[in-house]
Formats: structure tokens, sequence, C-alpha cells
């Protein structure tokens, strides 16, 4: 009697466990550029726009399977208000002014999350591995004249325990932040708003 107690309480932890490993994920990620910015503005007024480019909200599974429940995702309602207010604080620590109104022909940013995904790796005995990888561009005009960056962050993060939903918004936010980094810190932004 014993024996069958113990046993129906492991099969149901297991039960458990296995649920919460193939239960979706939806990540809130709070990315914040974490790098100066070249100054090359006089507080002209700058229009700025983020947007979500991705096909999907999904990034990916955390099996690695197509098929499975265990989906990450992050909304877009979530992340482009995040790159607004983060593309705002850039362009004024640039010394520009931002502003939503359309820009008119005058000084534009915009700010695309083209990419956002999320591979599982190879599984080696006890670790296995997840692939990151985050595509910004950002897309400054002023006067007819255009420049576009593109700016690529990846992360390989290998991990003995199937990361929860905290580590997965702290990896996806890092490497978010590293995009935003990567994009304020280039010079050509700036002088062509300031042209």
């Amino acid at each position: 009697m014993t024996g069958r107690i113990l046993l129906a309480v492991a099969g149901l932890s297991a039960a458990l466990l296995l649920s919460a490993c193939s239960s979706p994920q939806n990540l809130q990620p709070m990315p914040q550029r974490s790098v100066d910015v070249p100054v090359s503005g006089q507080g002209q007024q700058v229009s700025v726009i983020a947007v979500d480019g991705r096909d999907s909200e999904t990034l990916g599974t955390r099996t690695g399977s197509a098929n499975s429940t265990s989906t990450i995702s992050v909304a877009a309602h979530e992340i482009v208000p995040r790159l607004q207010s983060e593309a705002e604080r850039a362009v004024s620590d640039m010394g520009f002014s931002p502003t939503a109104a359309p820009a008119n022909d005058g000084p534009a940013l915009t700010l695309t999350l083209k990419k956002l995904s999320y591979v599982r790796g190879e599984s080696r005995p006890l670790v296995d591995e997840a692939h990151l990888e985050s595509v910004l561009e950002a897309v400054a005009t002023n006067n007819g004249e255009t420049y576009t960056g593109t700016y690529t962050s990846r992360r390989a993060q290998t991990y003995a325990v199937t990361p929860d939903k905290a580590t997965n918004t702290r990896m996806v936010q890092d490497l978010l932040t590293d995009g935003l980094d990567r994009a304020f810190a280039d010079p050509e932004l700036g002088q062509l708003l300031a042209r």
C-alpha cells in the first residue's frame, strides 16, 4: 500500500515537472542602453519611431522541436514601447529633442526589431545549449538622405537545468541591451540626423 502511494506521488511529481517544462513562456524583457552615445545634436527635433518587424512573436521553443508547446515569445505590445523609450532616450542623449510627430523631410529615426530568436543547440551529456540572436535596424533620414545600420547580437548559453522564465527573460534582455548599445554607439546615426 505504501509503495503504491509513493509510486503515485512520484508519478504526479514527474507529471507536474514535465508540464512545467512544456508550458509556454511569455517574456517581458526590459532592455536598457548602457553605453554613452556620441553627441552631435543641438536641440533639433527628431521624429523617433520603434517598430516590431519580426515575422512572429515566438522566438523558438525550449525543447528545440517545432511542434513543442514549450514556446518562448515576446509580444510586440510589450517590447515596442520599451524600444521606443530607449530610442527616445538615446536621441535625447545625442543632443536632439525626440518627438513622435511625423518628420516631413526633417530628421527621423526608425528603430526596427527585425529578428529575435531562441534555438536549442547541441545536447551533450548533462549539458544543453541555447543560441539566441537579435537583429535591430536603425534607419536615420534627413533631407532626402538615409543611413541604415544593422546591429546583430548573438549569445550561446550552456545549461545543465532548463532555463526558467526569469533566466530566459534575463538572457533575452541582455541580448537586446547589447543590440541597443551597438546601434546607438554608431556615430553615423547622429551625424546624419544633425545635417
